[in-house]
């Protein structure tokens, strides 16, 4: 891979990593799911003005905007504005793996190899260590929808993977149309309008920056070249990169949030990052072993 395509790829996981940051200050001003509702209104405004729709079933971009932007984001913005560190959320969302895999064998038909069921399980036995010390509600919560939100993510994956080859830009794009809506009138009943007008009126400059950043550099950057890159080499080459997704997400929360983790935490972390190394490296070590 050249120098430029790497560093490509760095930028790209950089920016997710940090996104996590830049959801926390956003939920700090503003109440979580009107919040991702403008994350994607921001996406959708104007890029929709400039971009082909993609050439998809409109039930399509509707069940992708639904799973990805109502379910996953709104649940992941709804944790961390309960407490979730944002460096953790950034390493559990990766738990999106194993719930690709799963609901591809069950949707799917795809066959689950023994490496994937291997990292799966010690990467839930990491999560159940950093549930150890959550045992209380309102610190569980947080916890299980951040679950949840990786969930959502796999099932959002699949509907990737039925759609077939797809102009991803494009898709996100126009799929970003979907959330507003729905996500403004969940915030309506859920929030209530009091505190979204609040926080719409007393938005710090974190928090618009929150808006841009989610919007366009997390959403449309990050999607964009992730396409680009996903068409230059395959998914094997580029799929590890997103491994230092919460590594990036972890050293910014402690940097510019000065968050810190526990020993439980750590030790939770260790087994769900070593889950998701088998999984990923795995296969590859196995057919080399074989070779030689």
């Amino acid at each position: 891979m050249p120098l430029r395509d790497l560093l490509l790829v760095l930028l790209v996981v950089s920016i997710w990593g940090v996104n996590f940051v830049f959801i926390r200050w956003g939920v700090e001003d503003v109440p979580p799911l009107f919040m991702t509702g403008l994350r994607y209104l921001a996406a959708a405004l104007p890029a929709v003005f400039f971009v082909r729709r993609p050439d998809v079933p409109l039930a399509t971009l509707v069940g992708y905007g639904l799973a990805i932007g109502v379910a996953q984001f709104g649940l992941l913005f709804m944790a961390i504005s309960l407490g979730m560190p944002s460096g953790l959320a950034s390493l559990i969302m990766q738990l999106q793996a194993f719930f690709t895999f799963a609901l591809a064998f069950v949707f799917l038909g795809e066959r689950i190899n023994r490496f994937q069921s291997i990292g799966a399980s010690i990467a839930f036995a990491g999560i159940a260590v950093i549930a150890l010390e959550r045992l209380e509600l309102h610190v569980l919560l947080p916890l299980l929808m951040c679950v949840a939100s990786a969930f959502f993510w796999g099932l959002s994956n699949i509907i990737i993977k039925k759609t077939g080859r797809v102009d991803m830009f494009s898709f996100v794009v126009w799929s970003s149309l979907v959330p507003p809506v729905p996500l403004f009138a969940l915030s309506m009943l859920v929030e209530g309008p009091g505190p979204v007008i609040d926080g719409l009126t007393r938005i710090s400059g974190l928090g618009l920056a929150s808006i841009a950043f989610n919007g366009y550099a997390a959403t449309l950057i990050g999607f964009g070249l992730w396409s680009v890159l996903l068409s230059r080499y395959p998914a094997s080459t580029i799929a590890p990169f997103s491994l230092l997704v919460p590594v990036a997400g972890m050293i910014s929360a402690g940097l510019l949030l000065g968050e810190t983790v526990t020993g439980l935490e750590i030790w939770g972390s260790a087994l769900v990052f070593a889950g998701l190394m088998v999984n990923v490296f795995g296969p590859r070590l196995s057919i080399r072993t074989r070779g030689a």
